[in-house]
Formats: structure tokens, C-alpha cells, sequence
């Protein structure tokens, strides 16, 4: 039976996410499997990989081959680095602890890595977030300016009305008063 290490896909549409499998060659993509090693989460920033290396190692060794797209995950997540390390263990080439210690220091580094990416970008969030509402203040500011001119404007207008509306009532009634004036002088 010939195993390879796959991605079954799983979510709704638009929405993807996977299983990361070790599966019998023949069977379909969503189908059996025989062992699941995690998931993969491609919808967050940055995405979301669980795996259980260990388990994934041992698939390695007795000859499991990945995908392309699960060999990506898999060196992402170190495991082809941990198998290269186990192959020189077996060789001689250096020992256990030395394996042991270069793999904790490239997980402390790629985990360093993706803290400094996960920071850069609520920093950018939170710096888009302020952008945001300044371009909005200024809109209200703006919006607030034009209320005031055209608040002017009417009080201005009212202004004028009233003190047409005080001249006209004075015009009327200044010939009103000369008219009574008038007959008082025979």
C-alpha cells in the first residue's frame, strides 16, 4: 500500500479549511484516511497549522510521500527538518542532543518570526483604525463647516426679512399716519 500525506478539504464555499492526512494513494481526496496529523487554516493571518510532528515524522520515515502543498506545510513546520536532523543522528554524522538543540533553536526562530509578523500587522490594523477617523473627522469637520455657513446664511436672510418686513410694516403705516393727520388739520 503506498501512503501519501495530503490535504482533505473541509468549510464552505469560499471559506476552506483542511485536514492534513496520511492516506492510502487509491482513496479519494475527502474520504478515508488512515491517520489525521492536523489541519491547516489558510482564512487567518497569518495561517492558522496545527500539526502533530511527531506522527507526521514517523509517516516520513516508512516512506509516506507529501504533496506538494503538505511538503510545504510540513518544512514550514519543521518536520522536514527534523527528519533531515534524525537521518544524521542515524549516520553519525552528529548526536542526539545536537539534533535536539538546533530544532528547538529554528522552532524558537520561526516562532520569533511569526510573533513579528502577527505584531506588524495589529500594528497596521490598529495605525488603519486611526487613519480611519481622521479621514472621518475631517469629513465631520467639514460637514459641521458647511452647517455653520448655511446656518449663517439663513439667520442672515432671516435677518434681512425681518428688517424688510419692520420697513415695509413702517412704510404702511407712515402714510397710514398721515392720512389720519390730514383730516385733523381742516
Amino acid at each position: 500500500m503506498s501512503v501519501k500525506i495530503r490535504l482533505s478539504r473541509h468549510g464552505k464555499k469560499g471559506y476552506a479549511f483542511f485536514h492534513i492526512l496520511a492516506t492510502d494513494v487509491r482513496a479519494p481526496r475527502d474520504s478515508r484516511f488512515i491517520e489525521l496529523l492536523g489541519s491547516y487554516n489558510p482564512n487567518s493571518n497569518p495561517a492558522t497549522i496545527i500539526l502533530d510532528v511527531d506522527r507526521a515524522l514517523y509517516w516520513l520515515q516508512n516512506g509516506a510521500q507529501p504533496t506538494t502543498t503538505a511538503r510545504r506545510i510540513l518544512s514550514y513546520k519543521g518536520v522536514l527538518l527534523k527528519k533531515h536532523l534524525a537521518e544524521g543522528v542515524k549516520k553519525g554524522a552528529l548526536t542526539q542532543e545536537q539534533a535536539d538543540a538546533k530544532f528547538a533553536a529554528w522552532v524558537a526562530e520561526k516562532e520569533a518570526a511569526v510573533a513579528k509578523k502577527s505584531e506588524n500587522l495589529s500594528a497596521k490594523k490598529v495605525e488603519a483604525k486611526k487613519a480611519a477617523v481622521e479621514a472621518e473627522s475631517k469629513v465631520n469637520a467639514a460637514r459641521a463647516e458647511e452647517l455653520a455657513k448655511k446656518k449663517a446664511e439663513a439667520e442672515k436672510a432671516a435677518e434681512e426679512a425681518k428688517k424688510a418686513a419692520e420697513a415695509e410694516a413702517a412704510a404702511t403705516e407712515a402714510p397710514a399716519e398721515a392720512a389720519e393727520e390730514a383730516p385733523k388739520a381742516e
